[in-house]
């Protein structure tokens, strides 16, 4: 099978602007749907959990994002995309990894049989400008982000399972992370997936990022730490990076800095902790480093748009409820 490539640009015949989850439903239909962000208050993607049945249909994105679809599952499924010089065959299985241009809308996509479980992320190209991405880039540079056959991709699957978990578990500072992920995702298919001739100018950004392993080293540090030492320099440590370097890196790979990171997890994780018993507040606050109770009530009512109390409250009414 050869190794076609299709330029993300503009499609032969222009459309006006849709919004991708409804270009989604039309797409796809309705019966499948499982969860979607509508609604959410997502700014930085789009997404949907969908089961599909066997079919055949129109290979098309919408006119302004990249489509990216994850096979979450493994679903052991043949899926072809046929569009002029290009047949891309792929026996799906946990996370092969579909990607299509945007306003691509010629060729068809069959499904041999029902497929479980599959994430689409609809990506804006707005997503692939210099703020963004930290990096020099303009609209030829954009299009160069190219059609691939099916392929795999470890970090992307993680960024698409943590949007999926978001989907299906809703929390009080997901827009904050969905922003981050899809800042990553931009940045992760830059790096991997621009053509050759666009390798030079993206070369900042993949050596300015953090890779993969260092990242994901520094992730698990920061997750159980986070009733712990949590500094820069020991986050810097653990990357084997300067400070510098490597509050830098961190931004360009995650999408926001290690100190508002650090701070989201920790809400999050009072969060838990406010469900699990009768700690008192301020020993949370102290345990999850704020200077003082004031100060954890603050954040804490900043994200969720409640004190600590009201939602431990919260919580313990609805659990009776459930009784």
């Amino acid at each position: 099978m050869p190794d076609t490539y299709v330029n993300i640009g503009s499609p032969r015949q222009p459309r006006a602007p849709t919004d991708p989850l409804v270009t989604g439903s039309k797409k796809y239909g309705s019966a499948g749907l499982l969860l979607s962000s509508a609604g959410r208050g997502w700014t930085g993607l789009s997404a949907e959990l969908r089961n599909h049945s066997k079919a055949v249909i129109a290979w098309r994105a919408p006119q302004s994002d990249v489509e990216i679809c994850v096979d979450l599952i493994g679903n052991q499924s043949l899926v072809t995309r046929r569009a002029e010089g290009i047949e891309d065959r792929r026996v799906a299985r946990r996370g092969t990894i579909w990607l299509s241009p945007a306003g691509w809308q010629e060729g068809s996509l069959e499904i041999a049989g029902d497929q479980a479980g599959i994430l689409h992320i609809y990506l804006p190209l707005s997503r692939f400008t210099p703020s963004n991405l930290g990096t020099s880039i303009d609209e030829p540079g954009i299009s160069a982000l190219n059609y691939e056959r099916a392929f795999e991709d470890p970090l992307l699957f993680e960024i698409a399972h943590a949007i999926a978990s978001e989907l299906q578990a809703q929390t009080s500072a997901g827009s904050l992370l969905v922003e981050a992920l899809a800042s990553s995702l931009a940045a992760r298919l830059v790096q991997k997936h621009f053509s050759a001739s666009s390798e030079q100018s993206f070369h900042r950004l993949a050596r300015g990022g953090l890779d993969r392993r260092r990242l994901f080293r520094v992730l698990d540090y920061v997750e159980a730490n986070l009733e712990g030492d949590l500094t820069i320099d020991r986050m810097a440590s653990i990357a084997c990076l300067s400070k510098y370097h490597f509050a830098r890196a961190f931004r360009q790979a995650v999408g926001q800095s290690p100190h508002r990171y650090v701070s989201a997890k920790r809400l999050e994780r009072a969060k838990a902790l406010l469900t699990q018993g009768e700690r008192p507040l301020v020993e949370i606050a102290l345990a999850l480093s704020f200077s003082c109770q004031a100060n954890f009530t603050r954040a804490f009512r900043q994200v969720t748009g409640q004190t600590p109390s009201q939602f431990r409250h919260n919580v313990d009414l609805n659990h009776g409820n459930c009784h």
